[in-house]
């Protein structure tokens, strides 16, 4: 009579090619995924605590998208103070009279 961990052992000897396979790939997998999520977090915290945004470092020290959030951050909430500066009106350097115009700073 066959026991319950002969039974796995004989399975796993059956289809060990495809689980090695397997196994290794997910590892990658998985490797992969932990670098590009240390990227991120590592890049948005930076930027979070040199900015003195408290509440930001702890949700992106607490939270764990595979980096989604850490990108928003990055590219979207960390500049909306500079975003706000550039969608500020050009103000007028100097004029120009003899066409009546007005140069502006772009």
């Amino acid at each position: 009579m066959m026991t319950y961990d002969s039974t796995w052992q004989q399975a796993l000897q059956n289809h060990s090619p495809f689980l090695g396979a397997f196994a290794l790939g997910f590892g990658v997998l998985v490797a992969v995924v932990a670098i590009w999520s240390l990227f991120w977090k590592g890049w948005a915290l930076w930027i979070a605590a040199r900015s003195g945004s408290k509440k930001w470092f702890v949700v992106l020290l607490i939270l764990n998208t595979l980096g989604i959030l850490e990108i928003l951050y990055i590219f979207i909430f960390s500049k909306k103070g500079k975003m706000k500066k550039m969608m500020e009106p050009a103000k007028p350097v100097a004029s120009d009279a003899s066409t009546n115009t007005d140069a502006t700073v772009v």
